[in-house]
């Protein structure tokens, strides 16, 4: 089968901003993009009486979407192979299926799931860490761009997953990586006297951790212009603040911040949605 990146479309502005920066993605790797939008039976299968054409209007609006996406897609990327599937069913699982053999799905940040306009959290959340393709979830439209990519790790086995994806799409991009390792201050009773020398035991054994970590990625990446930054601090605020001026973000789907390690839905969470770039949640396969 074709290698492509799915993308999902219902016809809003975001969905629109992840057709746009899948068919530039999908162009990049040089694969097809596959966009899909689906009608969820929520919509017309109303035990009510509806009006005479209702079905078939419903079909054409949904049909429409999908053109329009295309559409959108080929200006974008002219020489791109632009392939179109309209489904009925409930938007996650369609996409989780879709998304099994995938590059890599793309949803918007807000708006997917036909005429509900699901918030972040319901579709995008709902996918990211729960499927092993990558899903990028994108945040307003792909404009400027900035030759640099944003990495969060903590040296655990699951942020591996991120940079493996992080550099790897650095090359791809020909881009800059600014690979970033926090940690966060333990909790020490008032007055331990034992504080200074802890903290400084701390700091040092986080430096050895994003050292050791990122050394076999530079060797396998020497093109690569790589930024390394170790930041006492909460990975939310710190990776968001580093999020400004890039073209993409990158993290794993758990355990990014060594203390407190947290499952998607806290820092990845976090990161979703107060990044300022699209962010790009990477999962080990077969990750439980």
């Amino acid at each position: 089968m074709t290698t492509h990146v799915v993308v999902g479309a219902d016809g809003s502005s975001p969905a629109d901003n992840a057709v746009e920066w899948a068919a530039d993605d999908a162009a990049r790797r040089e694969c097809a993009l596959k966009i899909v939008h689906v009608c969820e039976p929520l919509t017309y299968d109303i035990p009510l009486q509806t009006p005479p054409g209702f079905r078939d209007s419903m079909s054409e609006y949904c049909q429409g979407v999908l053109e329009r996406a295309a559409e959108l897609a080929r200006e974008r990327a002219p020489h791109l192979e632009v392939n179109t599937v309209l489904e009925t069913g409930r938007v996650v699982e369609v996409l989780r299926r879709e998304a099994e053999d995938a590059e890599q799905v793309v949803v918007g940040s807000r708006g997917l799931g036909g005429f509900t306009g699901l918030l972040l959290g319901l579709v995008s959340l709902a996918l990211a860490g729960q499927v092993d393709t990558p899903v990028v979830v994108v945040r307003g439209a792909p404009e400027q761009t900035h030759g640099q990519i944003v990495v969060g790790f903590d040296g655990s086995a699951h942020s591996e997953t991120a940079l493996e994806y992080a550099f790897e799409e650095a090359a791809r991009r020909q881009a800059r990586l600014h690979a970033i390792h926090t940690w966060q201050m333990p909790i020490v009773g008032q007055g331990a006297t034992v504080y200074t020398p802890l903290i400084e035991d701390i700091r040092a054994a986080e430096r050895r951790v994003s050292t050791d970590t990122l050394t076999a990625w530079r060797e396998k990446y020497p093109q690569i212009e790589v930024e390394e930054t170790m930041v006492c601090g909460h990975p939310v605020g710190v990776i968001c603040e580093a999020s400004a001026a890039v073209d993409l973000v990158v993290i794993g789907s758990r355990g990014l911040g060594r203390f407190g390690s947290a499952m998607l839905g806290s820092v990845s969470h976090g990161i979703l949605h107060h990044a300022h770039c699209p962010v790009a949640v990477a999962r080990a396969a077969g990750e439980a």
